[in-house]
C-alpha cells in the first residue's frame, strides 16, 4: 500500500498521542458532546484528563490546579499550555509544530487552565504557550476548540479535503 493510500486508511499516525488536562468538569455539557465529537475522529483519541477546580484565592487556587497539571504531564512529554499570551498560529503552522513532536517520538499534553488560568509554574514548565485568538473563551469551549485544531491538523496531513487551504 502507498504512503499516499496509507495516510487515508489512518495506518499512520499523523499526529502524536495527546493528553488535554484540562481544569473543571465537562459531564453532560454540549461543549463536552462537542470535544468528544471531535476527539473521536483521531486515531489515537486524545485523553482527557479533568482537574477539580480549585478553591481559595486566585493565587492559592491557580498554584493548587498547577501543581495537579503539572502532576498529570506524562512523562517526557511536550507541554503545551494554553493561554491569551501565547502565540498565534495557523492551522498550518500548528501542523507543522505537531509533526516535529511527532517525527522526535513526543507524546504532547495540552494544559487548560481554570477560571483563574493558569499559574507561572505550567507556563514556565512548558514547551510552547498557545493562544486560539485574543479573546477571553469558556474553559469548556477551549476543549473542543483543541479537538477540533487537532483534527483539523491531522485532516490537513492526510490530504482530506476538511481543512480548505487559502481561505482567508
Amino acid at each position: 500500500m502507498g504512503r499516499d493510500a496509507a495516510r487515508r486508511r489512518g495506518a499512520l499516525r499523523l499526529i502524536p498521542a495527546s493528553a488535554i488536562i484540562a481544569v473543571g468538569r465537562g459531564r453532560g455539557s454540549e461543549e463536552q458532546a462537542l470535544f468528544d465529537r471531535y476527539a473521536a475522529r483521531l486515531r489515537p483519541p486524545p485523553r482527557l484528563v479533568e482537574i477539580a477546580e480549585a478553591h481559595g484565592t486566585p493565587a492559592e487556587a491557580k498554584r493548587r490546579e498547577a501543581s495537579a497539571i503539572l502532576a498529570a504531564v506524562p512523562e517526557g512529554a511536550v507541554l503545551v499550555a494554553l493561554d491569551l499570551g501565547g502565540v498565534e498560529e495557523t492551522t498550518e503552522a500548528f501542523a507543522r509544530r505537531l509533526t516535529r513532536w511527532r517525527d522526535a517520538g513526543k507524546t504532547v499534553a495540552f494544559a487548560i487552565g481554570g477560571a483563574e488560568g493558569l499559574d507561572a509554574a505550567v507556563l514556565a514548565r512548558a514547551q510552547h504557550v498557545l493562544a486560539f485568538g485574543r479573546a477571553t473563551w469558556p474553559h469548556l469551549l477551549v476543549r473542543a476548540m483543541l479537538a477540533e485544531q487537532l483534527f483539523r491538523a491531522d485532516s490537513l496531513l492526510r490530504g482530506h479535503p476538511y481543512h480548505r487551504a487559502g481561505r482567508p
